[in-house]
């Protein structure tokens, strides 16, 4: 071969990969372009606003199944309650409806285990005892095995794919530290240590290993900032730094380390947002709600607290706006 027919075939080489490196640079420039139209920059620290919810509820049961959040029963009036399920798409910011309960309930725990949302106790005419399973797939309710204690405004975490239900009230009214944990698997109840402090309309969340318990209502009108750890592996409980502002029927969720706590009840419906970091074991404020609710459902989706629905105040207005926080 000849010199000139070695320079004649590398020109035409570096050409080709001249060529290769410019599709792949505006291939790459295209997606980055396509990317950043579909996935806006976060802004972390805020409260923006989804859709409006379709029938405005109260302390609904919650849960994520398949990229949606659920929101089952509630309250629509002070003394009339559902049994609709609401779903709330958040890519799409659209709504759609489930199949409803067999009852109107409110003040029901909401858990999800291996994508079967799990409904428990309530209250509709008297507190209940009831399980309820419901599967995405065959998109019915199923009963399950009954929890021991009648309760409502317990609250509900899981662990290693078994569901906690702590606290609430019993049908006379009083005020409960009971814990029963259930596991999906067996179908079985097992009752645990109880809380520290006897509470309702708190909320708990999976911090690592480690299950979060602030606040609370722990009488009529009277509010804790009592915090606590539960570990699940040696059933024990262990008192946290405290919620400088006691209040209850917050929004609240985990998000990476820490737990997330906005509105609720304090001497009124508050705005207040504050993070609990676990290792520091310390309280930090955060930006406020747009609009103070109480007793909302609460979700986290793709590391975003979203509190949806719930009361201006007791006895207020029942809301039907879905307030998403980026931690």
């Amino acid at each position: 071969m000849t010199q000139e027919r070695i320079l004649s075939t590398r020109s035409i080489f570096t050409i080709a990969v001249l060529a290769i490196v410019l599709v792949g640079t505006l291939r790459a420039a295209a997606q980055t372009e396509a990317v950043g139209k579909q996935v806006p920059a976060v802004t972390h620290n805020t409260w923006t606003s989804g859709a409006a919810m379709p029938t405005p509820v109260f302390y609904p049961a919650t849960g994520v199944l398949k990229n949606e959040i659920y929101i089952v029963g509630g309250g629509v009036t002070y003394t009339t309650y559902t049994a609709d399920t609401q779903i709330y798409n958040p890519a799409t910011n659209t709504w759609s409806t489930g199949a409803s309960l067999s009852s109107p309930t409110i003040a029901a725990a909401g858990a999800v285990v291996k994508n079967i949302l799990y409904v428990i106790g309530g209250y509709g005419t008297v507190a209940s005892n009831a399980v309820w399973a419901y599967s995405p797939k065959t998109k019915t309710w199923s009963a399950k095995a009954d929890m021991p204690s009648a309760r409502y405004g317990a609250v509900p975490v899981v662990e290693k794919n078994i569901i906690y239900v702590m606290g609430g009230q019993d049908n006379n009214g009083d005020i409960l530290t009971t814990v029963e944990s259930y596991n999906p698997a067996t179908n079985t109840w097992t009752e645990e240590a109880p809380l520290l402090v006897a509470k309702t309309q708190f909320q708990a969340a999976l911090v690592g290993t480690t299950i979060v318990a602030p606040d609370g209502a722990i009488s009529a009108g009277s509010n804790t900032g009592d915090n606590e750890a539960y570990d699940a592996t040696t059933n024990t409980w262990t008192s946290l730094a405290s919620d400088p502002t006691a209040r209850a029927g917050t929004c609240d969720g985990a998000v990476g380390k820490d737990m997330y706590v906005a509105g609720g009840y304090s001497t009124g419906t508050t705005p207040l947002t504050e993070s609990f970091g676990l290792s520091a074991s310390k309280w930090t404020t955060l930006a406020a709600m747009p609009q103070p609710t109480l007793l909302p459902g609460s979700a986290v989706y793709k590391k975003r607290l979203y509190c949806l629905g719930g009361i201006t105040t007791y006895e207020g207005t029942v809301q039907n706006n879905v307030q998403i926080y980026q931690p």
